[in-house]
């Protein structure tokens, strides 16, 4: 028998109620989201092409899509574009939350893989702080700045201000560089090492810097340089 588009799109909604949402693949999740496709397109037809979009990254794709890509795809305009958006984002939460207390980042190798994801697709440095426990436990992290293609502004009073509001016994730090290139810069040194010796002052130490590219990443503790600007 075949089914309208009514009938069609209502078919995510019943395979959840009968199976659970688990049942359910990524493009049917999003299609309940979406909840109404276009005159061409059911929403499981729309949500196909949401998928097709994210590159085979499936829900975690979309954190990584433009609001411009978003609304390209026929079906989507602002309002659609921001839940997709925040369904990305939450992905992206539910995921880090699931390691984050799993984990001692006493490991440059375990910060960058945390992180990885979250950064090495931005277009811009996001310049990152984690305040960590004696266990080297994640206590809290903060977003410290966001600059421009290659250039961020770090500030050591607003870093410590942090660490002491919070109780923080160790810091790191984590950059990205658009590039795909996590070589650190003169600048990316020089701005290091005045952050290691403000903490060394402060007794709060700065136990490594990571520098995410595209799926690599450079450690200034295992390259020797937290402390050599």
């Amino acid at each position: 028998m075949k089914l309208n588009a009514e009938e069609y799109e209502i078919l995510p909604y019943e395979k959840c109620l009968r199976y659970g949402p688990e049942s359910l693949t990524d493009t049917e999740l999003v299609a309940v989201i979406l909840r109404s496709g276009t005159v061409r397109n059911n929403c499981i037809e729309v949500a196909g092409k949401i998928m097709d979009a994210s590159k085979g990254q499936g829900l975690l794709g979309l954190k990584h899509l433009s609001y411009t890509q978003l609304k390209a795809i026929d079906g989507i305009g602002d309002v659609k574009a921001v839940m997709l958006k925040c369904i990305g984002e939450l992905s992206s939460r539910i995921s880090r939350a699931g390691k984050r207390h799993l984990r001692s980042f006493s490991d440059s190798a375990i910060v960058a893989d945390y992180y990885m994801e979250e950064l090495r697709h931005l277009e811009k440095e996001r310049f990152m702080l984690m305040l960590l426990d004696a266990k080297c436990g994640l206590i809290h992290e903060s977003v410290i700045s966001v600059g421009t293609v290659n250039f961020t502004c770090v500030s050591a009073r607003e870093i410590f201000r942090d660490a002491l509001s919070y109780g923080a016994v160790y810091l790191i730090m984590i950059h990205n560089h658009p590039s795909g290139d996590p070589t650190p810069s003169k600048e990316d040194i020089a701005t290091t090492a005045r952050i290691y010796k403000a903490g060394m002052l402060m007794g709060i130490p700065l136990i490594d810097h990571v520098i995410i590219g595209d799926n690599c990443y450079v450690s200034l503790k295992e390259k020797n340089l937290l402390g050599k600007g």
